[in-house]
């Protein structure tokens, strides 16, 4: 069974170096936009939560899951339509050089 991390530093650290920076920056977009959001670990991955979860992330293999609200999906789906997704998650590939749009 995984270990499940205390806190998304933890979670983070456990990943190579170029995915714990794509780690980062999806967490500072997050905190950016959602200041008052709170970071924890829920079912074992990193979350924000604002009055109830607001949204996960988490590393794999070959990408990072990204898991708004289905709303969150649809308010994006053109800017995400070039990423595999479905109705709560989208796959950003960790081979696409700045898949996330910032540096």
């Amino acid at each position: 069974m995984k270990e499940v991390k205390a806190n998304i530093d933890d979670y983070i650290s456990g990943f190579p170096s170029e995915v714990q920076d794509k780690l980062q920056q999806i967490r500072t977009c997050i905190s950016k936009a959602a200041p008052e959001a709170t970071e924890t670990i829920n079912y074992g991955i990193p979350t924000f939560t604002l009055q109830g979860n607001l949204v996960h992330f988490a590393g794999f293999k070959n990408h990072i899951g990204f898991y708004p609200a289905p709303s969150g999906i649809l308010a994006f789906k053109e800017e995400l339509k070039k990423f595999e997704s479905s109705k709560g998650a989208v796959k950003f590939p960790l081979d696409q050089a700045n898949t996330f749009g910032f540096n």
